[in-house]
């Protein structure tokens, strides 16, 4: 099966969630419209804009690291205002059944997409988180735990090691970067415990907090 992104056609792929082959030229936004409007049998059942919306998270997934099928299907529960079925969701963006069933249970795992049960229907229905910031919590979280602390167990290893006490700069080297890394994690621990409702309020105070951060000026003034 072939679905249709940005120029013309590109195979569907059946890859890991993350995807390691990640292509670092960005389409553009005015390419992809022109593409909306020549291709209309693509998707035929959603609007234009949803179109737009879930053809460019699933090509800036691929760039994320993230299986192109996985981020469309994320767009497309964001976008939907009641919960989808499997077989819907595969209709509606024209990818296998089966691949729709691996995507979902990709992002079930990631916690940002939850199973609900509809009335008088015995099929499992599929929702998207809705508030952003919870979502980005909770991905900065899962990406941390599959990526961030690996790193940490090894360069405690590495730097701990005894063949590196006799290699003095490759120890430096290692440390330096375990220092780094365990001062991120730490900032990142202290964020993590604010309340969204506080860390809303505090990212709409950046320029607040940039003078405050940054002391007085010049005359005397904040």
């Amino acid at each position: 099966m072939h679905l249709e992104l940005g120029s013309r056609t590109h195979p569907q792929t059946e890859g890991p969630a993350l995807d390691s082959s990640i292509d670092n030229s960005v389409p553009s936004v005015s390419s992809e419209i022109t593409s909306f409007q020549t291709e209309s049998t693509v998707m035929p059942n959603l609007t234009g804009v949803q179109k737009q919306y879930i053809l460019h998270w699933g090509e800036m997934g691929t760039r994320w690291g993230i299986n192109r099928t996985v981020a469309q299907i994320h767009a497309l529960l964001y976008l939907s205002e009641r919960p989808m079925h499997a077989e819907e969701i595969a209709g509606l963006l024209e990818v296998a059944r089966s691949n729709v069933s691996g995507s979902l249970r990709e992002l079930q795992g990631w916690g940002i997409v939850r199973v609900v049960h509809v009335l008088g229907d015995r099929r499992d229905h599929f929702e998207s988180l809705k508030d952003v910031w919870e979502m980005l919590r909770i991905i900065i979280e899962e990406r941390k735990r599959r990526e961030v602390d690996p790193t940490l167990v090894l360069l405690r290893e590495c730097a701990s090691d005894p063949a590196a006490a006799g290699q003095p700069y490759l120890r430096e080297r290692v440390e330096e970067m375990l220092d780094f890394f365990e001062t991120m994690t730490s900032a990142y621990e202290e964020v993590r415990r604010v309340p969204p409702g506080a860390l809303r309020q505090m990212m709409r105070l950046k320029g607040r907090l940039r003078a405050l951060l940054g002391g007085k000026k010049k005359g005397g003034r904040t």
